[in-house]
């Protein structure tokens, strides 16, 4: 409804059912009505793994939290989150490791002062490293925009001068946006972003200097944060949750190419009680990419095979 209204006949103000406010960076298109193409290989579902390593401010700031939050300091929640970089990310590597998966590190460019040695194993293991912040202490969507082209620099800066390649991709620190950061990713050297979780299939989106800027399927609900944290799941139930969507998924994807991403936090995961059941999930995953039967990739890699085919190919019109 839009926000004025018209007085009726009797004096009394009356609704007005005008269309509804839109982000304008793409268009409504049903999962039942695109092109048809496949991944590398012939796969029908491409599978990749959003590592994402953060670091926290302590004393002030935002963070997820395992029991209720306390005046700062919040040692009790400041810790366990830190248990990820110190413990919980090694022993995921470990697993991703063991079964020759790769991952896309999604990181918090505080970690270069904080443990680079983290970053560096990422590096080291031929990750994709995709920007996600300073720090998830803060929102994006908090700063103005100056200081948002400032924070996207700086982390584009930092990476590539760190771990010697340039991002393509982002997340924003708690999928937080202004209304102009699909713009100012594209004008500061981003291909892609994970911010958007609402398809299946890549999607490019509109930006004011008409280049574009590509949506990368991003769960919000294969996601430990949301799923553990936010609604209590176990780790074994996560874990079953992830063999389930994955099963589904590549029975859908024999019709059409589908994305499947499946967000880690090492702080929730590299728990050994949860680990233990990812470890199980994942093998499952392995199994099925030993087979031929999925593209075990990174969004990295699928926003580049989007990126090299044709506009027509894929259906769309900027």
């Amino acid at each position: 409804m839009a926000a004025d209204a018209e007085p009726g006949k009797d004096g009394l103000t009356m609704p007005r059912f005008d269309s509804l406010r839109t982000h304008e960076r793409f268009d409504y298109r049903p999962i039942t009505d695109r092109q048809a193409y496949r991944w590398p290989n012939g796969a029908g579902l491409a599978v990749y793994i959003g590592f994402n390593i953060e670091h926290f401010a302590f004393g002030e700031g935002l963070g997820a939290n395992i029991g209720p939050s306390s005046p700062h300091p919040d040692v009790l929640n400041f810790a366990w989150r830190e248990y990820g970089n110190r413990v919980g990310a090694w022993r995921c590597l470990e697993v991703f490791d063991d079964l020759s998966l790769p991952s896309a590190a999604l990181i918090n460019t505080a970690l270069y002062q904080h443990c680079p040695e983290l970053v560096a194993a990422c590096v080291a293991r031929g990750d994709e490293i995709v920007g996600h912040g300073h720090t998830n202490a803060e929102r994006q969507s908090d700063y103005s925009e100056a200081n948002e082209r400032a924070l996207l620099i700086h982390c584009h800066q930092e990476i590539t001068r760190h771990s010697g390649v340039a991002p393509t991709g982002w997340l924003s620190p708690w999928i937080s946006e202004s209304h102009v950061t699909p713009d100012l990713l594209a004008e500061t050297g981003y291909r892609y972003t994970l911010n958007w979780c609402h398809d299946d299939q890549p999607v490019l989106m509109r930006t004011r200097d008409g280049k574009g800027l590509w949506s990368i399927p991003y769960p919000q609900e294969l996601n430990d944060i949301p799923m553990v944290v936010g609604r209590l799941m176990t780790g074994d139930a996560f874990a079953r949750m992830i063999v389930d969507n994955f099963d589904e998924m590549l029975e859908q994807a024999r019709r059409q190419p589908l994305v499947m991403g499946i967000a880690l936090h090492p702080y929730i995961v590299g728990q050994p009680h949860r680990l233990r059941h990812l470890r199980r999930a994942l093998q499952h995953i392995a199994q099925a990419r030993d087979a031929g039967d999925i593209w075990m990739t990174t969004p990295g890699a699928i926003c580049a095979e989007v990126s090299n085919m044709t506009h027509e190919s894929l259906g769309i019109d900027l």
